[in-house]
């Protein structure tokens, strides 16, 4: 299976989800793919924000090797299941997708792991430290419900 996680910037939440879903693979012994993107470009070529790496290495997962990028079309061809951290993100890949195809691919991270109370990842970019602790185990169990689904 192969995964793209999408935020707004690519520094805050589909850091932090690639790494952990790359944690979750490894330990679970599944191959896949992981990658994260960002709607805008704004940060593209920039490390995850200081505070993400941070929370990512209390749980031992090290993302601080990660480079922002901008979503591109071709990933709508290179990923099996493209995962939005909120709304807005959503309605902005769907608004660059050609095909049926390409929209059923799209998918916000939380519903899709059948986590229906609260369906979006709130951005954590302008808040402290505990934002990214409370981002991180929201993405943490919604990575450990899809694989769990997907083991199904």
């Amino acid at each position: 299976m192969k995964f793209l996680m999408v935020c707004l910037g690519n520094i805050c939440r589909s850091p932090i989800a690639e790494g952990i879903m790359k944690a979750k693979l490894v330990a679970a012994n599944i191959q896949g793919k992981v990658d994260s993107a960002g709607v805008l470009s704004y940060h593209s070529g920039e490390a995850p924000d200081k505070r993400a790496i941070s929370v990512a290495s209390k749980y031992q997962i090290d993302i601080s090797g990660q480079v922002a990028r901008q979503f591109r079309r071709s990933d709508f061809t290179d990923f099996d299941v493209i995962l939005v951290m909120d709304k807005s993100v959503q309605t902005e890949i769907l608004s660059l997708a050609n095909t049926d195809q390409e929209r059923n691919k799209v998918k916000l991270l939380l519903e899709y792991a059948g986590i229906h109370e609260i369906t979006e990842v709130p951005d954590p970019y302008y808040g402290g430290q505990e934002g990214f602790e409370m981002v991180y185990n929201m993405l943490d169990e919604g990575c450990k419900r899809i694989l769990f689904n997907l083991s199904k």
